[in-house]
């Protein structure tokens, strides 16, 4: 009999610490780079998607083998009822350190406090304009007002920390840049902007939209004094602080300079497929084996630690060109 290892290792000795779970493919939005038009969305069946109970187990087998780290994504995740109670099952299970989400905000005016009782911890809101037409242009829906407002319930609540993610997209939103550094810096938060990556729903990535990490740091370097702060091992994102100590500033940098180095994190998708990598084309069935009444927590992990060990190199080992993926799933089946 094969005995799983004692961690979440791969062929490059990279260790898995963190893990995504994608609890629903759906969202409410239709942002240009991760969805495409709804009328065109293959939704995931209902009777394919994890419930909660499959989620736990297979979190609580991550957890045995080292992840210590979880973020809830989507989709939008609080579209998923009782998400509360998945949050607060998560932060009970014995070496879990926290508990994060992404959510693109529509819903955190009504929801933080239930959140921050339920024990999540961060909470990471999409924010990608300032101008309402623009939000709509970009997201689909008309939601600047109660996204703005379900950011500061997010502050009154007590979740920390708050990040504002943004995608930086060239001829879309690139000049309101140093707008929304100041919108984060007036609330001491972080914002963090996300080079526009081949995932995008309508295929319309291209080289010359893509807002580079480095380009941001000029642009902000225009207006503002910002001191390096470096990217801790395994984190997607290299930061500054402001020369006042007024919030912080982040660049995600897959596509111009990538972390795959000393990747940490794995995702659950909400179809209970397993992806080790953000590109890779392999999606690892783990649905099936919980669903088989034979199948052993010891097979679970044994599977899971199998796949880990296939693992890709990353990005930084493939070719910047958007037809190397083989009609990859758009960002909100995957979980960003």
């Amino acid at each position: 009999m094969k005995r799983t290892r004692k961690n979440l290792s791969d062929s490059k000795g990279r260790i898995a610490k963190k893990l995504r779970i994608s609890v629903t493919d759906r969202c409410n939005f239709t942002c240009l780079f991760c969805m495409p038009k709804k009328v065109q969305a293959n939704w995931i069946p209902k009777d394919e998607i994890l419930s909660f109970e499959e989620i736990i187990r297979v979190t609580k087998i991550l957890v045995s083998l080292g992840i210590d780290k979880v973020r809830i994504t989507g989709g939008e995740p609080l579209q998923r009822n009782g998400i509360e109670d998945l949050v607060t099952r998560i932060r009970s299970l014995k070496g879990v350190k926290t508990v994060d989400m992404t959510t693109n905000g529509w819903y955190l005016a009504e929801k933080s406090k239930d959140l921050s009782a339920a024990g999540l911890g961060g909470i990471t809101i999409s924010l990608h304009s300032l101008r309402p037409d623009r939000f709509k242009d970009i997201t689909g829906l008309n939601a600047l007002p109660k996204v703005l407002e379900g950011i500061d319930s997010a502050f009154n609540a007590g979740l920390k920390p708050i990040k504002i993610n943004s995608v930086a997209i060239r001829g879309y939103n690139d000049d309101e840049i140093i707008d929304l550094v100041n919108f984060a810096r007036e609330r001491n938060a972080t914002i963090k902007f996300i080079e526009f990556m081949p995932l995008d729903g309508l295929g319309i990535w291209s080289p010359d939209k893509m807002i580079s990490g480095k380009e941001v740091l000029s642009i902000v370097s225009e207006y503002l004094t910002i001191i390096p702060n470096g990217r801790e091992p395994g984190s997607t994102t290299t930061t500054w602080s402001f020369e006042d100590g007024r919030g912080s500033l982040g660049v995600i940098t897959p596509m111009t300079q990538p972390f795959c180095d000393d990747c940490d994190r794995i995702r659950l998708n909400a179809d209970g497929k397993l992806l080790t990598c953000l590109f890779d084309i392999n999606y690892y069935d783990v649905r099936s084996l919980i669903r088989n009444p034979d199948t052993k927590d010891e097979d679970l992990a044994e599977y899971i630690s199998e796949c880990v060990m296939k693992k890709p190199a990353g990005v930084e080992y493939m070719p910047f060109v958007k037809e190397f993926w083989k009609k990859p799933r758009a960002m909100h089946a995957i979980g960003g």
